[in-house]
């Protein structure tokens, strides 16, 4: 026998290898599990012991999801739409210290603002258009004029604004609103930079001059009358005698009735008395009417030669001539619907402006520089030319036009 006990018996088979070392991860595996299995009964434990900790963010507001922005939108402008409803009351008191503010420059343009907010809110109607006009009164009355360029655009703005509120508005205050807009609106769309806003104001000015109807003696009269200085003195004297014939008319009336027996007489006539009283109701609002005319196209006229002295300052302005030239001239074509003083005044302008044009064409100017517009240019260079029906030849045969005609 050798020493070798296993010299001539196989190799172990490999499959035996493999099955005692899955055996031994079967053992290892199980070792673990039962190790696993005491922790999280052991952890468990703790958890029920102890409360869960509120964590900070289920503290904080939900925010509104990205992929539906419309809600979001929807929901602050419902917000808003309850912020602005107001009972009558309140929004009595809140155009009542907007009418006290507005007064003063300095605070018109926050006072403006808070006025346009209640006209697009819906907040003047019927039972606030007194309130609202005493606003507009209070504007115009500030010591600022319209056209001042640190209230300009908030003057534009508001009485822009008031014109969806025109309709709570009766007629006087209708009338009053449509002068205040021809120098709150019209007025500054004159001083823009923009050719086609000062274009379009201009025709609208044309249209305003149209409208007019053709001034009267009567009229020219009023006017003369309105240019006289009247001093307080005379107007305080007027004053007093009318406080005088009034009283001496009292006292007549109680010594004719001494004790006060008329009333007690049935008086006989008292469907004539009834008749007659209303006779004179409509005679005085008749009347009133007519002097409520009178004013509106007193003020109107006033407003209209206004907006055409603004326009005429700009005539520096090289692509304003033209507009101008055709506004002043339309103004004199219609020189009767103006009063005797605003006809001079009118007169004066367009011979101005006659003889600006005449400095042009001569290539003066008042700056000094040929300020000759490109209208004017080619107006006056194609006069002299002669357009002929065979294009590149000139009338005479020559090809004087062929240059300019291509």
């Amino acid at each position: 026998m050798g020493d070798n006990l296993f010299e001539g018996l196989p190799p172990p088979s490999h499959h035996q290898q493999l099955q005692g070392k899955e055996n031994e991860e079967e053992e290892g595996k199980e070792g673990n599990q039962i190790s696993f299995s005491l922790k999280t009964s052991s952890s468990s434990n703790n958890k029920e012991a102890s409360p869960k900790p509120v964590l900070k963010s289920a503290l904080k507001r939900p925010k509104p999801t990205e992929s539906n922005p419309e809600a979001a939108v929807q929901e602050k402008r419902l917000r808003f739409k309850m912020t602005t409803d107001a009972s009558e009351t309140q929004v009595i008191e809140a155009m009542q210290k907007i009418a006290s503010h507005i007064k003063n420059p300095t605070k018109f343009s926050k006072a403006s603002k808070l006025a346009i907010q209640l006209i697009q809110a819906g907040s003047v109607k019927g039972g606030t258009s007194e309130h609202f006009f005493a606003v507009l009164e209070a504007a115009m009355s500030s010591t600022t004029s319209c056209t001042d360029p640190s209230v300009r655009g908030d003057y534009h703005s508001l009485f822009s604004a008031a014109q969806d509120a025109a309709e709570c508005l009766n007629k006087r205050q209708k009338n009053q609103l449509t002068v205040w807009t021809f120098r709150a609106v019209m007025a500054n769309d004159f001083l823009t930079d923009d050719s086609f806003v000062f274009s379009k104001t201009a025709s609208k000015l044309k249209d305003a001059i149209c409208s007019l109807p053709f001034a009267t003696e009567d009229d020219d009269i009023d006017e003369a009358a309105t240019l006289k200085d009247e001093t307080e003195t005379g107007n305080d004297e007027d004053d007093k005698k009318q406080t005088i014939v009034e009283s001496a008319e009292e006292n007549n009336k109680d010594e004719s009735d001494p004790f006060g027996l008329d009333a007690l007489i049935p008086s006989s006539g008292k469907k004539d008395d009834r008749a007659k009283g209303r006779k004179d109701v409509a005679t005085k609002s008749r009347k009133d009417d007519e002097e409520d005319t009178k004013i509106f196209l007193k003020s109107k006229r006033e407003a209209l030669i206004s907006c055409l002295e603004i326009a005429a300052r700009r005539y520096k302005t090289p692509w304003c001539q033209t507009v101008i030239d055709i506004l002043v001239k339309h103004a004199f074509d219609n020189v009767a619907r103006f009063t005797s003083q605003q006809r001079d005044a009118i007169e004066k302008l367009w011979a101005s402006v006659r003889e600006q044009q005449i400095r042009r064409k001569q290539g003066k100017s008042v700056t000094g520089k040929l300020d000759v517009n490109a209208f004017e240019w080619l107006q006056q260079k194609y006069s002299t030319e002669k357009i002929s029906i065979r294009h590149s030849v000139g009338a005479s045969g020559d090809r004087r036009c062929q240059q300019w005609l291509g």
